[in-house]
């Protein structure tokens, strides 16, 4: 398995911007499709966005498309979450995610083989 390690939450204003870095060590990084995930207070943990290894073939949730950007930097083993036109709901813990194999069903959390530890995510209104 890899180990991931989230960076860069923080608190915002509605509207504003954040960039969330995730770095990946242990197993051989491009056998992963990597992405994120959050968790609000009192509700489940929801998909946010995914990304493949090459292609870079890109998933993301209905309520992000648009404003957030998933990226990877394969050299670096590390993986980014560009979020812009924060909203207050999107505040949440985000997790970085890794998953063996393809991007194929990313969205299914049972599918994700490693999590980082989460970083707060918090859009003031």
């Amino acid at each position: 398995q890899v180990q991931l390690v989230e960076s860069g939450g923080g608190l915002v204003q509605a509207g504003g911007s954040l960039r969330l870095s995730c770095a990946a060590s242990g197993r051989t990084f491009s056998s992963y499709a990597m992405g994120w995930f959050r968790q609000a207070p009192g509700k489940e943990r929801e998909f946010v966005a995914a990304i493949s290894w090459t292609p870079d073939i890109t998933k993301y949730a209905d309520s992000v498309k648009g404003r957030f950007t998933i990226s990877r930097d394969n050299a670096k083993n590390t993986v980014y979450l560009q979020m812009n036109s924060l909203k207050p709901e999107d505040t949440a813990v985000y997790y970085c995610a890794a998953k063996a194999g393809t991007i194929y069903s990313f969205s299914d959390i049972s599918a994700v083989t490693s999590w980082g530890q989460g970083t707060q995510v918090t859009v003031s209104s």
